[in-house]
């Protein structure tokens, strides 16, 4: 306590207990209400692409104003924990809640949409084990967060070194922050999958009989499994990979965020089990192999697979379910499905014939010009004056043909004559 009450001085705050009602009620309040305050900057900048009738100039010049007076008027740690948990809130924990209730309230319209029927209704676990599901589930989401502050903590006050993530009122640049959220999502792609395979599941230890005994005892997946799990196995299996490479490339907290985001939405839509998903391709593949995962680990004569989301690591290392399609055929699928080939190869024939079009009209204004003194005119005159030159050369063939003729038809006599009177005029002139 008096370790957590001089880190506290040393921030500039004086914190002190709580001691009467009014200044317990008062203290709630203010909490409450910075905590309210937290996500305006983050969900402002999210509603940025689907805010219309002003410009995204002014909407980035609010979000700037507001984030900016944000981080003046809250302390770092509370910025990263807060947004971090209204992250999770408001993205997997809350959605993830509505979805059970969902199925549980309309289990008839639910099965109708579930990608395998009633087979993955949740009422199938029975009243008990789905309370132990939610109750674990919003506790490791919880422990994930106060893990996140433990870290922060060593860093700044154990080790004396700077936070693992970037809070600054300067906002990264909208392509930096897609370039490093995919390199996230790369690096936390690879990371599960590895920590996944080989210590959930091939390696024996405790951490292997903890992962089946927990999040594997259920048989058919829905939203709130993916975070039902022993908490170590989820802080390994889910935390880790996420929160890693932000640490590694240091991201800046709204791009630590916006991570986060997008590993939320992903978790609460692959562990669904519902046949209608947001995307046409990724997200429908992604739950499907996950619910192969699951079935090869309930079946013992499966080889267990898909330790991966997308797929394309199970797919390299040989690790995909037997008889599952992979992330190519589902590609090929819908390609097929959007008769894809089909519009590839009638724009390639399209775009051909544009060009040829063009060059043989930018040939056709050249030659009709008559200013133009270039090779082109040149070679036209050289196939006129050779086809000219043909001609003539045709016309003496034929004279000389006909001559020739002539002199075979008798008609020799009176040519040598006049050639004879010729030659006696010229020598008369000479003498």
């Amino acid at each position: 306590m008096a370790v957590l009450e001089q880190w506290l001085r040393d921030k500039g705050r004086s914190y002190s207990l709580a001691k009467a009602p009014s200044q317990v009620y008062g203290l709630l309040v203010s909490k409450v209400t910075s905590l309210v305050a937290l996500p305006l900057p983050l969900l402002s900048f999210l509603a940025i692409p689907f805010v219309g009738g002003s410009s995204t100039t002014f909407n980035l010049l609010v979000f700037y104003l507001t984030w900016t007076a944000l981080t003046l008027s809250h302390d770092p740690l509370t910025i990263e924990l807060g947004g971090t948990l209204l992250v999770r809130l408001v993205c997997f924990v809350l959605p993830a809640l509505a979805t059970l209730a969902f199925d549980c309230g309309l289990p008839k319209f639910s099965n109708g949409i579930k990608a395998r029927g009633s087979q993955q209704s949740p009422l199938n676990l029975g009243r008990t084990k789905l309370l132990e599901v939610v109750v674990v589930a919003i506790f490791n989401v919880l422990l994930a967060v106060g893990m996140q502050a433990g870290c922060e903590y060593v860093a700044t006050e154990v080790l004396h070194v700077r936070s693992l993530l970037r809070i600054t009122a300067a906002v990264p640049l909208p392509w930096t922050i897609a370039k490093d959220i995919i390199k996230g999502l790369l690096v936390r792609g690879t990371l599960r999958y590895v920590i996944h395979r080989y210590l959930l599941h091939i390696s024996p230890s405790w951490l292997r009989t903890w992962h089946l005994t927990w999040q594997h005892s259920v048989r058919q997946p829905f939203s709130l499994v993916a975070a039902y799990d022993h908490p170590i196995d989820h802080l390994l299996g889910q935390w880790l990979p996420a929160f890693l490479p932000a640490c590694i490339f240091r991201f800046h907290v709204l791009e630590w965020h916006l991570l986060l985001v997008v590993a939320s939405f992903e978790e609460l839509f692959v562990y669904s089990g519902y046949a209608v998903l947001p995307s046409g391709i990724v997200l429908p593949g992604m739950a499907r192999r996950t619910e192969a995962h699951f079935d090869s680990v309930n079946f013992a004569d499966q080889r267990v697979g898909n330790y991966g989301h997308l797929g394309v690591l199970d797919f390299i290392c040989g690790s995909a379910c037997k008889g599952e399609a992979t992330v190519l055929d589902d590609i090929r699928s819908e390609a097929a499905k959007h008769s894809l080939q089909q519009r590839v190869d009638d724009a390639v024939q399209s775009a051909l014939t544009g060009m040829q079009g063009q060059q043989q009209r930018s040939f056709r204004s050249k030659t009709d010009r008559p200013d133009v003194d270039g090779p082109t005119k040149d070679a036209h005159a050289t196939v006129a004056t050779a086809g000219q030159e043909h001609t003539a050369g045709d016309d003496e063939e034929v004279a000389a043909d006909e001559t020739h003729e002539t002199a075979d038809e008798g008609q020799q006599g009176p040519a040598l004559q006049r050639e004879l009177r010729r030659g006696d005029r010229r020598k008369a002139r000479k003498a």
